[in-house]
Parts: structure tokens; C-alpha cells; sequence
């Protein structure tokens, strides 16, 4: 055989070794090793504003359940609504929980995710002051410091709470705190006052004596779980799987209320008696899994409120977004009997 043969054949083979996925041999068959070909990835986050996600974390159901596909399933937590929507739109988690509102902003300033499941429909936001504070409705806040996490749901519950007291944003200082440092600030005596969220807040009401000063169930916005675009393109399967696990750990709290309190109590480090205040009387486990109508309306009713305080960029944007957030099929398919 020539040199110049030999060479070309040389060359031909390095051009076909490298052309093989990773994970697969010359014939484009999974190598040996990797019976499920290439692994796959899902990425989700858990958060303390949301009970199913700890249980489907604490018991393994999707790790079980994907093994055999060779899907490794990671967990990320969320602090906020705020965190989740950065996490998924850098990329960072597949699937986050997020409250409804903060959802909705999202999307409307750009954010491709579509809502796939409703987890929850809970009273976990309100208006705190202090113990001792002599401020007693929400007129009282105007010219005060109020300690909110911006982008989440207590913080359009703190919007939507001035509008209807005649106030706007501007009337209040707005000291932009992450939901646990707000407890904190509150605490000390550094704000005035705090638009709260569960669990974090029943264990302020519980072990400081903080005081609700006001609380509208009307103006907090349900419990979203959210994909990105992409990947219920890409992985329709894995949603489902997800979606599915919701519906289980729904029911399974349901079933076994102790061991969720318990749950609830150990993760997010907070009593027993505060973690079943935020389970029995302030989360609505019930309400239909499946994005809709109900959840339309409460965004129709803030998108005003998002849109005079300049919180998404156009109103024109929050339309389109509220047109497009909502993805019922998959939460259809799990509610089937």
C-alpha cells in the first residue's frame, strides 16, 4: 500500500473515531458500560415555601424511578422565587417553584419558562411588624422601611397591599433583603416592618411575637412549578416524570401529615408547632394541579399592579406573558384517575 493510502486510511479512521457521540462506539451503538447511552440530566430545586419538593427529594421517588434510564437527577435549593427564576434562566435548574406572580414576571420580562404544575395555593405572605410596633394597618407604612425580597411573591403582596390602602411603592422605603435576612432586619429593629413569607414567618410570629397587621389570601398568588422552554422541548418525558411526582407527594402529605410536618420541621429548621401552622393552616394541598383559569384571573388582577410600578417592561409584554405562561397538559395527564 502507498504512503499516500496509507494516510488518507489513517485519516479516515481518526475522522470516525471522533465522530461518535460521546458514549457510543464506531457503529453509533452505546458503548459497553453505558447500556442507556449518554447520561442525561435532570435538574430541580427544592424550597422550604414548598413542601412537595422536600418530599419528593427526602424520598428518592424520580432517582428510583429514572435509574434505569440513566438520568441523574440534582437538587438545588431556592431561597426564593427571585433565586428560582435566576437559576432557571441561567441555565442552572431545568423545572423551579416559584410563587404565580413572580412566574408571571418572569416571563413577561423575557424569562422562557412555562408553568407545567400548580403545587400549592397558599397563604404564605402578609404584613409584619414587630411585637411592640405601634403600626397597625398598612396605611401605617407610609414614610417606613419595609424589608421585602423583590421579584417574589410578599413583595407584589406588599404592592398590591399599598395600592389598595391609596399608597404607591414610593410612599415606603423598600429595603430589598432576601427573605431570611428581612426576618432578620425585623427582628432588630432595622425596618419597621416586613412583607413576610412562610415558614420563616410563622417562626417569627411564634418565637419573636411578630404581628400580621394585614393579610388578603386573594393577594397571594398560587404555587408554580416551572420549565424552561427548552427543555419541554427536549425532554417532555422528564417533565412528566416531574409533574407526576408533584401529584405523589401531594397525596402522600395528605396521607401522612406527622411525618410532612416533621419533614417541613428538620429542613427548614423551624419548630414542629411552626412548621404545622404553615402546613395545616396555610397551605391549601386541594386545589387542582392543573394551570388554568383560577390562576389566570389572580395574574390578571396584579398585572396592573406590575405594570404601574414599572415592574415588567411593557404592558404589552405582561398580555403576551399572560397568553403563554400556562402549560396544562402535562398536569392534565397526572391528575388522570
Amino acid at each position: 500500500m502507498s504512503r499516500l493510502r496509507i494516510t488518507l486510511t489513517l485519516a479516515l479512521a481518526a475522522t470516525l473515531a471522533t465522530a461518535c457521540v460521546s458514549g457510543e462506539d464506531a457503529t453509533g451503538q452505546p458503548a459497553a458500560g453505558n447500556a442507556g447511552g449518554q447520561q442525561t440530566e435532570l435538574r430541580l430545586d427544592y424550597a422550604y415555601y414548598n413542601p412537595s419538593s422536600l418530599v419528593i427529594r427526602e424520598q428518592k421517588w424520580l432517582e428510583t424511578e429514572l435509574a434505569a434510564k440513566n438520568v441523574k437527577v440534582t437538587w438545588t435549593l431556592s431561597a426564593g422565587s427571585n433565586k428560582a427564576n435566576e437559576n432557571l434562566r441561567g441555565n442552572v435548574i431545568d423545572l423551579g417553584s416559584t410563587a404565580g406572580a413572580a412566574a408571571f414576571q418572569a416571563r413577561s420580562n423575557g424569562t422562557p419558562i412555562k408553568a407545567v404544575g400548580i403545587f400549592s395555593q397558599p397563604e404564605w405572605a402578609a404584613v409584619v411588624v414587630a411585637k411592640d410596633s405601634p403600626i397597625t394597618d398598612v396605611a401605617g407604612l407610609k414614610g417606613k422601611r419595609v424589608a421585602a425580597t423583590k421579584g417574589t411573591d410578599p413583595y407584589f403582596f406588599l404592592l398590591q397591599s399599598l395600592h389598595e390602602a391609596g399608597l404607591a411603592a414610593t410612599d415606603v422605603e423598600v429595603v430589598n433583603l432576601q427573605h431570611a435576612d428581612g426576618k432578620t432586619a425585623l427582628e432588630r429593629g432595622d425596618v419597621d416592618a416586613w412583607a413576610g413569607l412562610d415558614p420563616l414567618m410563622a417562626q417569627s410570629q411564634t418565637d419573636a411575637g411578630s404581628k400580621l397587621v394585614y393579610r388578603n389570601p386573594g393577594f397571594n398568588s398560587y404555587g408554580f412549578l416551572n420549565a424552561r422552554e427548552a427543555f419541554i422541548t427536549e425532554h417532555p418525558d422528564l417533565v412528566q416524570a416531574t409533574v407526576n411526582a408533584y401529584e405523589k407527594a401531594r397525596d402522600w402529605i395528605q396521607k401522612n401529615p406527622d411525618a410532612a410536618v416533621a419533614l417541613l420541621s428538620k429542613e427548614s429548621k423551624v419548630s414542629p408547632e411552626v412548621a404545622k401552622l404553615v402546613l395545616t393552616e396555610r397551605t391549601n394541598l386541594t386545589v387542582s394541579p392543573v394551570p388554568g383559569a383560577d390562576q389566570r384571573a389572580v395574574l390578571e388582577r396584579i398585572l396592573p399592579t406590575l405594570v404601574e410600578e414599572k415592574q415588567v417592561k411593557t404592558e404589552q409584554d405582561a398580555k403576551t406573558a399572560l397568553d403563554t405562561l400556562l402549560e396544562p397538559k402535562f398536569a392534565e395527564q397526572a391528575a388522570k384517575p
